[in-house]
C-alpha cells in the first residue's frame, strides 16, 4: 500500500508471503524476528537486501529438489531434456512471432520476437532494470527507484553513499550516476558509478 511497484526478490517474497506460503513467510518471518524489525521494513534498502539474501537460500533448496527429480526421471527412463519438434528453421512458417516471460533474479523478463522467412525481423527484450529504473508514469505514479529515494537522509552531500546503497539494492543491470540536487535545484554534487 502506498508503495511503488517493484519487480524482483523483494516483490516476490511479497506476494508469497500475502498468500501465507510457507517457503517465503516462515524464513522471512524468523528473520524479521532475529532483526526485531517490524513488517513494513520490507519496503526499504535492507527489505530488497533481505529478499534477495533469503531467495538465494530458497533457490538453493529448490535446486536439490530439482536435480533429485531430473535424477528419478532418468531412472525412470525419461532421458527427454526439450522437445525439437520446431528446432529447423525450414519448418517454420514464413512469418512467425513469440512471447516470453519470466522472473529472473533481478525482477520481471519478457521477450518479445518476430521472425520472417527465418530470419529476425524485430526482437524486444524489457529487462527488470527497465521496470525498477522506469521515471514516472503516464499518470505520475513514481518509478520503483524516485520512490524509494524520496525521504531518503544523506549524511554527507558530496558522498552520497544512501543513495548508492539504496539504487544498488535493486542490483541494477546499467552504468548509473548520482547527482544530489538541493530543494532550489541546483546540482550539489555528481558521483559517477561504473
Amino acid at each position: 500500500k502506498g508503495h511503488a511497484v517493484e519487480t524482483g526478490p523483494l516483490a516476490r517474497f511479497i506476494l508469497a508471503y500475502a498468500m501465507g506460503m510457507p517457503s517465503h513467510k516462515e524464513p522471512l518471518d524468523r528473520a524479521l524476528k532475529q532483526l526485531d524489525l517490524p513488517f513494513e521494513a520490507v519496503y526499504s534498502t535492507l527489505g530488497r537486501v533481505l529478499a534477495r539474501g533469503l531467495e538465494a537460500q530458497w533457490a538453493a533448496h529448490k535446486m536439490r529438489q530439482y536435480v533429485d527429480d531430473l535424477t528419478a526421471n532418468i531412472k525412470a527412463g525419461d532421458t527427454v531434456a526439450a522437445n525439437i519438434d520446431k528446432w529447423e528453421p525450414s519448418t517454420w512458417p514464413a512469418q512467425c512471432k513469440g512471447v516470453g516471460q519470466a522472473e529472473a533474479p533481478r525482477g520481471a523478463l519478457g521477450h518479445w520476437c518476430k521472425i520472417r522467412d527465418t530470419r529476425v525481423e524485430n526482437w524486444q527484450a524489457v529487462v527488470p532494470t527497465t521496470w525498477n529504473a522506469s521515471p514516472r508514469g503516464k499518470s505520475g505514479e513514481l518509478g520503483a527507484y524516485e520512490a524509494a529515494l524520496i525521504g531518503t537522509p544523506v549524511g554527507v552531500p558530496e558522498q552520497p553513499l544512501e543513495i548508492l546503497r539504496t539504487v544498488h539494492s535493486y542490483d541494477p543491470c546499467l552504468a548509473c550516476a548520482t547527482h544530489v540536487i538541493s530543494s532550489t535545484g541546483e546540482e550539489l554534487v555528481k558521483v559517477d558509478v561504473r
